[in-house]
């Protein structure tokens, strides 16, 4: 599609530190390797809540993927996956839609060969490679097309994905793509890190990815701030409460929060009026 640059074909290198892995290090898992343990390592040295920050946001996925199984979403499309975890999409969706297909999608090959095996047996859940800066090409995959039909609601998660790209207009592009592909009744997740909380350890921490990842050539890669998350859900309602702290999109009751300002991310639900 005009407007997006071309992507390349997905290659493999454990050399290369890698977010899905460098998540799972943080999650307690073992899918990764000794660079992205370096890197995991590097980052908690400056922001030690980076683990309880993406259990987080695996909290808030799941809050939203209840909040949409209830509202009678059958369809989901989670972009930028990451690696199986106990609590995955379809696993939530299902307990509460037994009917509900869920399509995963994600541009390292280890994460497709991981949830194709955890998914083989399941017809209602398929795992695909894609990536999130071609939208077109994502949503003509044919096994997505084969499990989802766009002519009907959908739920489209972006579920800290957004974070790691460093390019503002894309990511509005982005986002405005995926909302006119989607049926009226459909919803978008946006889970999103930002700037302006503790913007001292986000300024160290993006100077260090930049540096690992050689994201940039200038060595940086900037996160948004709080103020500019809106303009990514464009015309779509956002439903209660709104854009907010992760662990304070409809919380579970009774449940402990996180101390002040050791989430730096901001989620919400739109919903394609």
């Amino acid at each position: 599609m005009p407007g997006f640059p071309p992507v390349e074909p997905v290659g493999f290198d454990p050399s290369i530190p890698n977010e899905a892995r460098v998540y799972d290090y943080w999650l307690g898992g073992k899918n990764n390797f000794a660079a992205d343990r370096k890197a995991a390592e590097m980052a908690l040295q400056i922001a030690p809540e980076l683990p309880m920050m993406c259990r987080e946001g695996r909290k808030f996925m799941r809050r939203t993927v209840r909040f949409l199984a209830e509202a009678g979403i059958r369809q989901f499309v989670d972009i930028g996956c990451g690696l199986p975890t106990q609590g995955n999409v379809h696993e939530i969706a299902q307990r509460y839609a037994p009917d509900a297909r869920v399509v995963y999608v994600d541009y390292d090959p280890v994460v497709v060969n991981h949830g194709q095996a955890l998914v083989e047996d399941d017809e209602r859940v398929v795992v695909i490679h894609g990536d999130v800066r071609d939208p077109d090409g994502l949503f003509a995959h044919p096994r997505l097309r084969g499990l989802v039909d766009l002519g009907e609601p959908v739920a489209v998660l972006l579920v800290g994905v957004l974070s790691t790209m460093n390019d503002d207009d894309l990511t509005l592009s982005i986002t405005r793509r995926l909302r006119q592909v989607i049926a009226p009744g459909s919803y978008i997740v946006i889970s999103h890190a930002v700037s302006d909380i503790r913007p001292e350890v986000t300024d160290k921490l993006s100077l260090l990815f930049a540096n690992e990842w050689a994201a940039k050539d200038d060595g940086r890669m900037r996160l948004p701030t709080r103020a500019e998350i809106p303009r990514l859900f464009g015309d779509l309602e956002l439903v209660e409460p709104g854009l907010v702290l992760l662990p304070d999109w409809r919380p579970e009751p009774g449940r402990l929060r996180p101390p002040k300002n050791t989430v730096w991310s901001v989620g919400g639900v739109g919903r394609k009026s």
